[in-house]
Order: C-alpha cells, then sequence, then structure tokens
C-alpha cells in the first residue's frame, strides 16, 4: 500500500478473521461452559508488588512489574518435564497473529487476540467465560503495518484495558466483557496509524502508543485516567513542522536535531509501538521509539542529525507526562533500528554496587544494561554480529559508527553490508531472565541487511554481566524467534514455528521435551497454578513482524494457520494437531481478457503501488490469491474494491486513493496474470 510514503516490501493490510461475537458474550451466557471464580481482575499496586509470594498468578505480560517471564513455580522442572503433556485448548477462530501473553489472575485468564479482541477463559479447562469483539463499526485503514497484531492487554482493579487495531482504547468489565469506557487514540485519522501494542497502567492512567512508522505518522503516547477515559496527558515523540507550537517542551530541544527543511508531511516517525513499562519502584514510565520516516536520513532530514527522540529509551513521570531522561540508542537512524523491544526491570550489583537496571537487547545488536533513576548505560555488548556500529562509548552513550556504515543501507550490490538488518538482533518476542542462572534468554536474529531470508534464529543464553554467550541453540527455521518463559524449575520454554513446544534445561540448552502441536508459534509462553497443578500456556498462530506469507516449512503453510491457546500439564494427554491442508485445486479458466496493453501496463503499475504488499498472488498467503477469482468476485470486483464490499472481512474501500478507471485497469491486469497461471497450468497438463 502505498502513500508515496517510505514502505517495506512486506506490509500487510486488514484482512479480518472470521470472527463475529458483536461485543461481549455475558457470563450468564456462558456460565454453564465455565466455572464461576471468586473475583474478576482484582489487581492492584500491593499486589503486583507482591507478586512472589503468589507465585501460582501470572498478573502482567511478563508476571510481575518487571516483566522477567521468569516464574518461581516447580511443579514442573528438570526431573519432570518428560511428562509434560496437553491439558486444554481454546480456539479463538481467527486465522491472523497471535503474540500475546495471557494474564491469570483468581482463575481467569485474560488475553487478546487480532485486532484487540479479548478472551476472558476459565483458567483450569479453556472454556470461555466471556469474550469481546472490536469489530463492530472498526475503520479499517489502507496503510497499516505489520499484520493485526495485537500483543496483549493490562488488567488492573476490576477492569481489562485493550487497544483495537483501528487506535481505540477500551476499558472493559472484568466480570462481563461489558465496554466501561471507549476513546479514540489516533490524532489524525489521515495518516497511516494502528495500535498493536499492549496498554499500560502506570499510577492512576492507562498508556498507550501507536504504529505507523513505515508511513506517515508522527510517534506518541498518550495517557487516560484509569475510572474516565479523560485523556491526561500526551507525551511527542518527534517535533512538528516549524512554525508549528510545540505540544510538549522537551520538543524545542528535539527541533535543534532535525533539519528545518525535513520532509515534515511524512510525520518523522518514531512510533511507540509496543514495550511501554511502569517502574512502580520508582515512578517511573518507559517506553522506546522507532525508526524514523522515511528510513533514509538522507530524505528525511537531509543536512542530517540526531533526529530526537526517534531510536531512543525515554522515561516519563506518569503523574505528569514529562520527561525524566532519554538516551538515543541509534542517533540518526538509517537502518529501521527500532528501540521498542521489551523490557526487563531488575537490581544488578555491578562494580561492587547494586543498580537498579533495565536490561534490553534491541534491534540494533548490543545488549544494553542501563541504570532506571538516570538513563546511564552502565554496559554494552553486542549479542548478535553488529557491524553499523564498533562499540558504544560508555562515556558519552553514543554508538561509534563503522566507517561509511550509511551508505550499505542503499548500495546492496548483492553483498552482506550492515548487521542487524531490519528485522534486528531481537524484535518483539519477548525474552527472560532467570534470577538463579543469572541469565537472559533471548530469541536472537543473526542476518544482514541483504540476506534478511537466509540468517539465523537462535535461542541465546546470555551473561549480562559478563557480556558473553553461555549456549545457543540453532533454530529450525528463519521465522523461528519466538518469545521465552524461564522458570525456578530449571526450564526454559519456547514454541517455534514448524510447530513444536519445547523445554530447555536453562544452565546448558539441552532439549529436554518436545511437543508437536501443529501450530506455528511466535508468542512467548507462561505458567500458573490452581488447586496445586502447575499449567504452561502459550498463544499459537503465525503472523506479524512484517510477513504476509508464511515459510513453506512451516506449520502454518502446511496445516493452515487457525488460532489456538494452548495449555500444558504435568501427565497430560496428546495434543490435538491440525490436520494436513488439501492440496490446491487448479486455476480455474479466467474470462476474457479486455484489456489493452496500455490498461495493462498502468494496471500493473497501480497493483504494484496499492496491491502487491498483501496480495503475493503465492500459495498459501494470507490475503487471497487473486489469480484464482472466482466468476462472482469478478463481477463485483469494482464494487469490492472502491465501496468496500467485503469491509466487514478487512478489504478497506478505496474510492478515496483509486479511480473507476484504475480499478478497472488492475481488474484487466488480474485477469492477465489470471491467464498466465492457468496457461502455465494447461501445458504442464499436457505434458
Amino acid at each position: 500500500m502505498n502513500r508515496k510514503a517510505a514502505t517495506l516490501s512486506l506490509i500487510f493490510a486488514i484482512v479480518a478473521p472470521p470472527f463475529a461475537c458483536g461485543a461481549a458474550k455475558s457470563l450468564a451466557q456462558t456460565r454453564a461452559r465455565a466455572s464461576t471464580p471468586r473475583s474478576f481482575g482484582q489487581i492492584n499496586l500491593k499486589r503486583l508488588m507482591s507478586a512472589d509470594r503468589h507465585p501460582g498468578e501470572w498478573l502482567t505480560s511478563g508476571r510481575d512489574f518487571g516483566r522477567g517471564y521468569y516464574s518461581p513455580l516447580t511443579q514442573i522442572n528438570l526431573s519432570n518435564v518428560s511428562r509434560l503433556g496437553f491439558a486444554w485448548e481454546y480456539k479463538t477462530r481467527t486465522v491472523r497473529a497471535l503474540e500475546a501473553t495471557p494474564i491469570v489472575v483468581d482463575g481467569v485468564m485474560y488475553t487478546s487476540g487480532p485486532v484487540g479482541e479479548v478472551y476472558a477463559l476459565d483458567a483450569r479447562t479453556g472454556l470461555p467465560i466471556w469474550t469481546f469483539d472490536p469489530h463492530n463499526n472498526m475503520e479499517v485503514n489502507q496503510h497499516t503495518c505489520c499484520d493485526e497484531d495485537n500483543r496483549g492487554v493490562a488488567v488492573w482493579e476490576g477492569k481489562v484495558y485493550v487497544a483495537s487495531y483501528d487506535g481505540h482504547l477500551f476499558a472493559l468489565d472484568a466480570r462481563t466483557g461489558r465496554v466501561i469506557w471507549k476513546v479514540d487514540t489516533l490524532v489524525d485519522h489521515t495518516k497511516g496509524y494502528s495500535s498493536t501494542g499492549a496498554p499500560e497502567v502506570a499510577h492512576r492512567v492507562v498508556i498507550i502508543g501507536n504504529a505507523g512508522g513505515e508511513f506517515d505518522a508522527r510517534g506518541y503516547v498518550s495517557a487516560y485516567y484509569l475510572n474516565t477515559g479523560k485523556l491526561a496527558w500526551r507525551f511527542f515523540t518527534v517535533p512538528p513542522a516549524p512554525g508549528k507550537p510545540y505540544e510538549n517542551p522537551e520538543l524545542k530541544k528535539a527541533a535543534q536535531t532535525w533539519d528545518p527543511k525535513s520532509d515534515w508531511k511524512m510525520g518523522g516517525g518514531g512510533t511507540v509501538w509496543d514495550a511501554i513499562q511502569y517502574d512502580p519502584e520508582l515512578n517511573q514510565v518507559y517506553f522506546g521509539t522507532g525508526n524514523g520516516t522515511f528510513f533514509n536520513r538522507e530524505q528525511r532530514s537531509p543536512s542530517g542529525g540526531d533526529n530526537l527522540y526517534i531510536s531512543s529509551l525515554i522515561a516519563l513521570n506518569p503523574d505528569t507526562g514529562r520527561m525524566i531522561w532519554y538516551y538515543q540508542e541509534v542517533p540518526g537512524d538509517q537502518w529501521d533500528y527500532d528501540v521498542v523491544q521489551p523490557m526487563i526491570l531488575t537490581s544488578l550489583k555491578i562494580d561492587g554496587a547494586l543498580h537498579k537496571v533495565i536490561l534490553q537487547a534491541p534491534k540494533p545488536g548490543f545488549f544494553l544494561i542501563i541504570d532506571r533513576k538516570t538513563g546511564k548505560v552502565l554496559s554494552a555488548n553486542p549479542f548478535v554480529p553488529v557491524t553499523w556500529a564498533k562499540y558504544i562509548d560508555l562515556k558519552t552513550g553514543r554508538p561509534v559508527e563503522t566507517p561509511d556504515a550509511r551508505s550499505y543501507k542503499y548500495s546492496y550490490n548483492g553483498k552482506r553490508y550492515v548487521e542487524p538488518s531490519p528485522m534486528g538482533g531481537h524484535n518483539w518476542n519477548p525474552m527472560s531472565y532467570d534470577p538463579q542462572t543469572g541469565l537472559v534468554y533471548i530469541p536472537a536474529i543473526e542476518n544482514g541487511q541483504t540476506t534478511i531470508f537466509s540468517g539465523n534464529s537462535i535461542l541465546r543464553a546470555w551473561d549480562p554481566l559478563r557480556g558473553k554467550a553461555v549456549w545457543n541453540v540453532l533454530q529450525s527455521d528463519w521465522w523461528d524467534r519466538s518469545g521465552v518463559l524461564s522458570t525456578a524449575g530449571g526450564l526454559v520454554f519456547q514454541g517455534n514455528g514448524v510447530g513444536y513446544f519445547c523445554a530447555f534445561n536453562a544452565r546448558t540448552g539441552e532439549k529436554l521435551k518436545q511437543i508437536f502441536t501443529g501450530s506455528s508459534i511466535g508468542a512467548a509462553p507462561m505458567t500458573y497454578e490452581i488447586d496445586g497443578v502447575q499449567y504452561i500456556a502459550v498463544m499459537a498462530a503465525w503472523g506479524g513482524g512484517g510477513w504476509n506469507f508464511a515459510h513453506p516449512a512451516s506449520a502454518a503453510y502446511q496445516r493452515g494457520n487457525d488460532g489456538r491457546i494452548l495449555a500444558f500439564r504435568l501427565d497430560g494427554g496428546p495434543t490435538p494437531v491440525p490436520p494436513l491442508l488439501p492440496p490446491l485445486p487448479p486455476f480455474p479458466k479466467p474470462p476474457a481478457q479486455t484489456g489493452t496493453p496500455q490498461t495493462l501496463q498502468q494496471g500493473a503499475r497501480l497493483f504494484k503501488d496499492h496491491c502487491s504488499s498483501c496480495h503475493l498472488n503465492m500459495d498459501r498467503s494470507l490475503a487471497p490469491d487473486l489469480r484464482r477469482l472466482s466468476p462472482e468476485t469478478h463481477a463485483e470486483f469494482q464494487r469490492i474494491v472502491l465501496d468496500g464490499l467485503f469491509q466487514n472481512a478487512g478489504m478497506p474501500p478505496w474510492k478515496n486513493v483509486l479511480s473507476a478507471q484504475d480499478v478497472q485497469a488492475i481488474h484487466d491486469y488480474i485477469v492477465s496474470i489470471e491467464w498466465q497461471a492457468y496457461n502455465v497450468q494447461q501445458s504442464q497438463q499436457k505434458k
């Protein structure tokens, strides 16, 4: 989808899953299917700060406020993990990415699915208590990236907070799923904004950011009062165009780092699309910001500059929205190095002194230990191969760039130049910190700017104090960078793209158990305990991260992408496995070709600009293969594209972008590629 913006070649538009509950299904409707808990969503600060005294609960996406994705539970351990088996499943009835980690409190599991659907389940059985679907009246944007992701909910004092893909923030009743309040978080609906991250409760407010840095978005975070949804404050991450007022005073300094002749209509980027985190010990909220727009600084800010606050970590006071500190990890980013990757808040003894720190393994490839109070970088070591910079100067915090690194991104010449690639050394998939081993388990990626599809995915056990890898497990597929869980039972758990859920020895990396699920897994697992039984649960479906096609080796390609939540326990049964997909049917005979060579050429150009990033016209891509259109679809093609006939299925109307003549040219071009595929098929059948 092209808005004369910097775009990736792999970008999704919304294609809604076949799930239409209307709104929330109430407890009364599902009481017969699920037991009734004694309370719903009663998490507060006292309970959060004493999470270790209640190890059976999982109160945030990463269990506690530090988000270590580590559990003190030990029932499942090194000696018995071989007995791990299936406990229950919940089918989400979706076919898009599942990236959230569930929250479990008082026997209820709360989690989210594509576009911000919410599922409240009996955590003993997986039976639904209520479900919430934001699809009704959703505004579908033609310009969004990357898949219909939603990375989770926040649960607080009887409410469940979730952001929908079109930028609305909901507060739901944790008992019934009823909407308590709803606010529109987008400042400009003509821009390429969407919401994919989880909201974060921070003292008296709930905070949410937005995605859209691949298009023309200008980054910001918004804070709303918990009970009313009233806007408390908004913090923009990049300055406005010269002459316009600064919405927050910190932008005055930022403006000095941008060329006044920058392409301001593109927004600047710096979006906050994931990993906002509240620190109740210091009453600070932390978040990372994304790449600049355009990616190429010569286009974005022709005279150069650091371009604050793109590719930065920022600490704010959640009561005022004012900045406490910032650290720009990639000044003047040139390589699509977002630094919004999940953080872990903990305390480490460094040089004899105990520090409250942030641990982060961001896209640029340096593992960072940062003082939470001041933002000072205490340690920075490469956890994957890094060639864009030599090292991080700990006195200044600035990377020392490799000579000519900025020219590599735009002069490939078939060579592997800059590492990491735009995928980063680590992306959104959560890592885990085990205080027993002192290791951080990172779903790492090793590849360069020109080798995105041939790099390695590695489960890497990283010693943050020594700045070195302790063990590595090479994954089976380039997409296997799934989130990680570690436990006091001496185990590390991770799923993968080819459909296995695996348990490893936390100290050695030895694989101790693998369960074939038949579903691709990218989300991080979690664990909880009810009635003396420890469960491990994970959301299973492929997608996100800019990939709108499944790798042929993946479970999603071979068995489909029906979303599931899977739970395991000791002495469980065999895991249900989706059947193999049937062979693809033959290409149907297309209608007669009526387009002229001129209209076919025009249609090819329009298709490339507006359609090709979703409709790849290859086997088993997520969006429909247009080489296989039915006669009925051909007949309604104008209404589908211009008027949004299939909008409820995720295909937005394009009448504000394309004319009827444009759509006819696109249709003529599609008929031509249908004939190409059909003729190849017929010739092969004759051989």
